[in-house]
């Protein structure tokens, strides 16, 4: 494959370029066309086999409500509400009438209605509305919805300072207009800081300039992989944030070791195209492991029923493809065309910091002191380790609904003065539904009479007929529908004897359902991540230890990462500086993103160094003197790397949403401590512990490696001098 892709480069450079430009243009055309498909639903997160969410359309089909839609509108009265009198004042009847007007609601109850005091706050000054809506089509549908409404609230002068908009349906849809802002917030903060940093780190305008090239190209690619895969599946608008962060990070990561290999083979004396082959050929197979262990790690979110989840992981591997595409293909053919003048426009303090690493460098003597101690080093690294994971054995899950909205969203206020106003609010009821006969009011009412005295339940409405031999029977919970709380009152209820067959839906069952799908999802998600990085590690090293130990240490770095996301966001650490509201848990199908995420980065930046290791052996240096020489080559790479790589990711940390601050923050952590703890202490000590060992494997895995794996080696096309030098230095190959 490098060799067809070296020879296309080197016969024609520039049609290459032009090949990968139509790729950009075709993958905008096409993903800029499917944006508006992308689902922003509740559903994003269900199990369509689970018993709750089945219920969901047996209710719809028969009284055409969704009951996981539906608007709530918190109304301010003028004049005090007398919630026993039929007459309602005149901002409530408005209300009413608007909502009735909207062709996506079903049914509209009130304290009226449904003769319900508790649907009137204490002082008489506040009531609020609960509608049910049908199920909308997947793509902006909802949006347009939610925004009609709106409208028409804002341009009734009675209602306009009097009602406010919230629910499920309008929270999800405000939730991804202020992910799609908080976005673009953290893309004009963060890039003057990421173009800054490419200008000194990779030393030169133009060399600075090609990365963000890259990320267009990647995007561009990605956005069309994802068109594609929407012409037969549906994909969630949350990704986008995934699609930006991923993008921009593996551009800069592919570009910094390909261009640092390029220049550096230019400093040994080689012509432009003798260095682009040689960097194909070393740092592009690198790269395209790097890429494969990411990917892999990505694909095992397809696992997962969850259309939010399967999203990342069709999200994650189109980025892949696409940082490949521009890696493999449009970057070699542009440093062709460039040549030398790829140091056109830097100083020429910066080209001779580009030169060629040192081989006895900052790196090469750091990791020679982490090498003659390496039983302190490894104890100690992965004590630390354990320390920051110990809170994770502490923690505590929940989902996402209007109470995870900001403060100052519309939602979220709506939210916040329904649980401090209506204690037992309507809101998020979990919602039993019984099929029953026609005649089975007085026994279900009966049935309703025992709920209420369970401890928890807040209130039950009367059990209503639906259709279709359907009933339903709403009850309030006295805690937030996600809570352990929750959870608890929903287990009684399920405990009450029901005189006909019954199924929970509603915020909480679902949560409920949501959670033991994820579980029983999560073992195969788990072996695909460390089976396929295993294999893919394998096909590059030749050993089995190397693969072991990398699971291993990623596995440290995930335990880490989560245990200071417990302290954070499930603890209530550092709420002020983050600024946001702690909900006393964490988001689990984020944290499962965060976890393919993190060790598809954390394998990405052990390739690299893996890579340079080997390159050493493969030519007889010695086990230390191969690991110490490495991590000078790359040291300063990957760290480099991984500081850029925060930067779009952890600039999510700045979204008003807190799930989204989970993932930026949680994906910064684990690179850091994986640059630090992990790439710098842990795995050279462990390197010098198992010496020759470290290139192990059984004899049977050695020859299949050999025969059919032995062309994937990074190996240049002849001896490097620094690595014949090193081995001269170091003396008799067999040191430990």
């Amino acid at each position: 494959m490098f060799t067809r892709i070296n020879g296309l480069m080197e016969r024609r450079p520039g049609r290459l370029l032009l090949l990968v430009g139509l790729l950009i243009l075709v993958g905008l055309g096409v993903g800029g066309s499917s944006l508006t498909k992308m689902t922003m639903g509740v559903d994003d997160y269900d199990d369509s086999r689970s018993a709750a969410v089945e219920v969901l359309d047996k209710v719809e089909k028969a009284g055409g409500s969704d009951l996981e839609q539906g608007y709530v509108v918190l109304v301010k009265s003028d004049r005090p509400i007398d919630p026993r009198s039929p007459r309602r004042p005149e901002v409530v009847s408005r209300a009413i009438d608007v909502l009735k007007s909207r062709p996506e609601v079903k049914a509209v109850w009130d304290y009226a209605s449904t003769h319900n005091p508790r649907m009137v706050s204490a002082d008489r000054e506040q009531t609020y509305l609960v509608a049910a809506v049908g199920s909308f089509a997947p793509g902006d549908a909802v949006k347009k919805a939610v925004t009609g409404l709106q409208d028409k609230i804002d341009a009734d002068p009675l209602l306009r300072d009097h009602v406010s908009l919230g629910g499920p349906t309008a929270s999800n849809v405000e939730g991804s207009t202020i992910s799609s802002e908080d976005l673009g917030k953290a893309e004009t903060i963060g890039f003057p800081i990421l173009l800054i940093l490419l200008l000194f780190i990779f030393r030169g305008v133009i060399a600075a300039l090609i990365p963000l090239g890259g990320a267009i190209c990647t995007i561009a690619l990605a956005l069309g992989g994802m068109g594609l895969v929407m012409t037969t599946v549906h994909l969630s608008i949350f990704a986008l944030n995934l699609l930006f962060a991923l993008g921009i990070g593996l551009s800069i990561d592919f570009s910094l070791l390909i261009i640092s290999r390029y220049r550096e083979e230019l400093h040994r004396g080689q012509t432009p195209v003798e260095a682009v082959r040689t960097t194909l050929f070393t740092a592009g197979r690198t790269v395209f492991f790097s890429g494969l262990t990411v990917a892999a790690a990505l694909a095992s979110l397809l696992v997962f029923p969850q259309r939010f989840l399967y999203t990342m992981g069709v999200t994650g591997i189109a980025t892949v493809i696409g940082a490949l595409v521009f890696a493999l293909l449009g970057l070699p053919a542009l440093l062709a065309v460039l040549g030398t003048r790829i140091d056109k426009w830097a100083p020429r303090r910066w080209q001779r910091a580009s030169e060629a690493p040192e081989d006895r460098g900052r790196w090469y003597r750091f990791s020679r002191g982490v090498m003659k101690r390496p039983v302190i080093v490894a104890v100690g690294a992965g004590a630390v380790l354990l320390v920051l994971g110990a809170p994770f054995a502490g923690i505590k899950f929940t989902g996402i609904d209007s109470a995870s909205m900001p403060r100052d969203s519309h939602a979220g206020k709506v939210y916040q003065t329904l649980d401090r106003e209506f204690p037992g609010s309507l809101q998020s009821p979990v919602n039993l539904i019984q099929e029953a006969p026609d005649n089975a009011g007085p026994k279900l009412a009966a049935y309703a009479g025992k709920l209420e005295q369970i401890d928890g339940v807040a209130a039950v409405a009367p059990p209503r007929r639906l259709g279709g031999g359907l009933w339903q029977t709403d009850v309030s919970l006295e805690k937030a529908p996600l809570s352990l709380d929750a959870q608890d009152t929903l287990k009684k209820i399920k405990g009450v004897p029901a005189p006909y067959p019954t199924e929970a839906t509603g915020n909480t069952a679902l949560f409920r359902a949501m959670q033991d799908s994820l579980g029983s999802h999560l073992p195969l998600a788990i072996a695909v991540m460390a089976l396929t990085t295993l294999l893919i590690l394998f096909a590059m090293t030749g050993s089995v230890v190397l693969p072991v130990k990398a699971v291993i240490t990623n596995l440290l770095t995930l335990s880490a990462t989560f245990g200071i996301l417990v302290l954070v966001f499930q603890d209530g650490h550092l709420e002020g500086l983050l600024d946001f509201r702690g909900q006393g848990a964490l988001q689990p199908t984020m944290l499962i993103i965060l976890l393919a995420l993190t060790l598809g980065v954390s394998t990405d930046y052990t390739v690299f160094l893996f890579s340079r290791i080997k390159e050493g052996v493969d030519h007889g240096v010695p086990n230390r003197e191969a690991v110490a020489t490495g991590l000078q080559k790359v040291g300063r790479i990957t760290t480099l790397a991984a500081v850029l790589f925060c930067i779009p990711v952890g600039a999510l940390t700045l979204s008003r949403l807190v799930f989204i601050k989970q993932l930026g923050l949680g994906t910064a952590l684990a690179v850091i401590i994986d640059a630090t703890l992990v790439r710098a202490l842990l795995v050279p000590s462990l390197m010098a512990l198992f010496g020759s060992a470290n290139w192990w494997s059984p004899g049977p895995l050695r020859r299949l490696h050999a025969r059919f794996l032995g062309g994937f080696q990074e190996t240049p096309a002849a001896p490097l001098p620094s690595t014949r030098t090193a081995a001269a230095e170091a003396g008799t190959v067999g040191e430990r």
